[in-house]
């Protein structure tokens, strides 16, 4: 579906984002775009403009609010790098239609994309089979050359590209590198390998510049890398899941409690 389906009724929205943020007071010290950055950050947090809504042109902004163009693309441009405004080519700046990731689960990214009404999908950019390499088996456990399969491929939801991913695998724990098709945990499933357990680290990330082309963002980009790595019920280690997530499409939260 292209962007542009998604897009509000330019004379829809532009009343809609006008009456959430007011007018700005000229009064108040430090820059206008700061000012604006926050009205727009609060109308975004407040919902009184939602996900996936476009935003009027920098230049009809402007006019409405009487300032310079340059003020509203500086407010746009701060926003844009924390994640709450995206642009999309040929088809302006939009707010984020951002995905929350829960780790009180060990669930598949197809699974949570499911279960927030959106068609996962995969565009497949490599599987391979080889020999683990030094740092594969100190992860994994695994005796030098034990043979893994390697996937490499970008997650969408939708029609957003959330994540590029690369997962390796003990041969052991599959059939053949075709075993795999939208679910690499449904496929390890079928033989008993799913993980019951997993490790996880996180950590912000900028992107380099082949991560950021294949994740259509601009490179230096913002991101999450989460590193993943399973165990099956016998206690074995069955995945070694890599993957950078779009800082500007996906939240991690996770429940704590002091019991």
């Amino acid at each position: 579906m292209p962007d542009s389906a998604h897009s509000v009724p330019p004379s829809q929205n532009r009343l809609s984002l006008a009456a959430a943020l007011g007018p700005l007071d000229r009064d108040v010290s430090g820059p206008l775009y700061v000012q604006l950055q926050r009205a727009l950050r609060d109308a975004i947090h407040n919902e009184q403009v939602s996900a996936d809504e476009a935003l009027p042109p920098e230049r009809d902004l402007a006019d409405e609010l009487n300032v310079s163009r340059i003020t509203v693309r500086k407010a746009f441009e701060g926003l844009v790098s924390e994640g709450l405004l995206v642009r999309r080519r040929g088809s302006g700046t939009f707010v984020a239609n951002r995905m929350e990731k829960s780790f009180a689960r060990l669930t598949s990214f197809t699974e949570d994309m499911r279960a927030r009404g959106c068609k996962p999908y995969s565009v497949w950019l490599s599987r391979s089979r080889g020999i683990v390499t030094p740092e594969e088996a100190l992860y994994l456990g695994l005796s030098p050359l034990t043979e893994v399969y390697r996937f490499e491929r970008l997650r969408y939801a939708d029609d957003t590209i959330m994540a590029l991913e690369h997962d390796t695998i003990p041969a052991h724990c599959l059939p053949s590198l075709e075993a795999v098709g939208e679910s690499l945990y449904d496929a390890l499933g079928k033989t008993g390998f799913r993980p019951v357990r997993a490790l996880q680290r996180l950590r912000g990330v900028a992107f380099s510049a082949d991560q950021a082309e294949k994740l259509g963002v601009p490179p230096g980009h913002a991101g999450l890398f989460i590193e993943r790595h399973g165990f099956s019920a016998d206690g074995r280690s069955c995945e070694l899941s890599r993957s950078w997530y779009r800082g500007d499409t996906y939240d991690v939260i996770a429940e704590l409690n002091n019991s």
